[in-house]
């Protein structure tokens, strides 16, 4: 090409850097696009739908996780249903197929018969603070509980309540002679099965995603759950009480694959280690919010509902007819679980009195 004039000049020097820019800026975003592709994914679901306390955990977890590593990993949260029951998702936890889930502590129980305990009515605590140093510092709960879960690849990350367990019947319940032909949907759970036996009830095993349709249908007369999952779920639509009886927390543990954990680079692992440190605390206070909140909901969708408070005197009650339990959970999952029983609740003691 000849170059005339200084002007021709200045106008090929000015094109060729325009071209010479947009090809940076070009690859640039080609290099953009090619590292957003490579960012790592991190899977976590869920036992229950969005917008649960689960998933309040699982979305903080995820905006942590992928502040700490300025985007190189992003975690993708499945709802409830999306990837199959609560069973399914430990399965796929265990095969290393998923990264993170919620385990019920009714069906850990199977692999580590330890988590049974949280089965047994009265145990935690009333007071939250002590609950939480309990379930994310016990040394019974992160060693010997642990060291089972591990056996079938599951590590036990952190635990946490998603409130108190409330009962929404047709009737009230204010003693144990009223659950008397009341068939009340448990889990899969036999030490369930035997809490609502010895609160005179009759116990009845049923999935989460069949207990609106078995209230409806009267198959069952009876749910417990925390607030959230009974506005959540709409159970009051279908039962017109509500009883706090201070019997039990829904206890919820937060799991990975312990070979996928172990093999992760150090500092990886760091990360999530202290995320799931940093969210102990959070958790505890967003499920006491959650449930004030979805109280009102529920009262605000049917005021005609009729809340019980049990009475400490009501509550003693139960406490006795649930006594037999500690026995029962030894009968049913072993020495090794009534160990368990015994130190969580040498343990609770002496953090109550600190």
């Amino acid at each position: 090409m000849t170059i005339t004039a200084s002007g021709d000049l200045t106008m090929y020097t000015l094109n060729a850097l325009k071209k010479a820019a947009l090809a940076a800026a070009m690859g640039l975003a080609l290099a953009g696009q090619a590292s957003m592709a490579a960012a790592e994914e991190w899977k976590f679901a869920l036992e229950e739908i969005s917008g649960s306390v689960q998933d309040a955990y699982a979305q903080k977890f995820k905006a942590l996780i992928e502040e700490k590593s300025a985007g190189k990993i992003s975690v993708t949260v499945y709802p409830y249903g999306a990837l199959g029951e609560s069973e399914d998702l430990t399965e796929l936890v265990a095969n290393g197929v998923l990264q993170f889930t919620h385990g019920s502590t009714g069906i850990l129980g199977s692999t580590a018969p330890g988590m049974q305990v949280f089965s047994v009515p009265y145990l935690l605590s009333q007071d939250n603070q002590v609950n939480l140093k309990l379930l994310t510092e016990s040394p019974t709960i992160y060693g010997p509980v642990a060291d089972k879960l591990k056996a079938r690849n599951l590590r036990l990350l952190s635990m946490y309540p998603e409130g108190e367990m409330v009962w929404s019947t047709n009737k009230e319940i204010r003693q144990p002679a009223d659950f008397a032909n009341v068939k009340m949907r448990v889990m899969a759970s036999p030490m369930l099965v035997e809490t609502y036996k010895s609160f005179g009830a009759v116990p009845t095993p049923l999935p989460y995603s069949e207990v609106y349709g078995g209230l409806q249908l009267k198959m069952i007369d009876g749910q417990e759950n925390p607030i959230f999952a009974i506005e959540e779920m709409k159970f009051y639509e279908v039962n017109d009480v509500l009883t706090w009886s201070g019997h039990q927390q829904f206890t919820v543990a937060v799991l990975s694959s312990e070979s996928w954990y172990q093999g992760l680079p150090a500092e990886q692992r760091q990360m999530i280690d202290e995320t799931v440190a940093e969210l102990a605390p959070y958790i505890f206070e967003t499920q006491a919010s959650y449930n004030k909140e979805r109280l009102q909901k529920i009262q605000q969708a049917k005021p005609g509902i009729k809340l019980v408070h049990l009475t400490e005197q009501e509550q003693a009650a139960f406490r006795e007819a649930s006594q037999p339990l500690r026995d029962k959970l030894v009968d049913l999952a072993g020495p090794e679980a009534g160990a368990v029983l015994k130190a969580l609740e040498a343990e609770i003691a002496a953090l109550e009195q600190q």
